[in-house]
């Protein structure tokens, strides 16, 4: 039972966690619009997505965690993933070297906070509705 409601919330927990990080990619990003020859980051979501899914099934190599009792159930965490980080090439290049685009920025950090948003939402109404299968009418 608890694999199945594991595998049922492995997607949310996957795309919520790379929101996080890309949302650090780009407020790093935003954050140094004035630095010369700071080159703008962001990451192929989809790509990242699909391959975090596919990992996040498997438990193998992941860190061993110690049971305090034996009535505790075995588990394993699973390790740190690096998401692949691109350079963006910018429409207009600046003197300095810098190839941040506030106007590109601003727009991609509240697009992907708009979506995490709604990925939260998701997951909430999943665990609302497993919540309300599993108890008694």
């Amino acid at each position: 039972m608890i694999d199945q409601l594991e595998a049922a919330f492995n997607f949310h927990q996957q795309a919520l966690g790379l929101r996080q990080q890309r949302h650090k990619v780009l407020a790093s990003n935003i954050a140094n619009a004035d630095t010369p020859n700071y080159k703008a980051r962001d990451m192929d979501f989809a790509s990242e997505l699909k391959k975090a899914v596919a990992q996040g099934g498997r438990a193998s190599g992941g860190l061993a965690l110690a049971r305090t009792s034996e009535r505790h159930l075995e588990g394993q965490a699973m390790p740190p993933t690096r998401q692949e980080l691109l350079y963006r090439v910018p429409e207009q290049p600046s003197l300095d070297g810098n190839t941040v685009d506030m106007d590109r920025e601003r727009t991609a950090f509240a697009d992907n906070a708009v979506r995490y948003q709604a990925a939260l939402t998701l997951m909430n109404r999943r665990i609302q509705g497993l919540k309300g299968a599993m108890q008694p009418e």
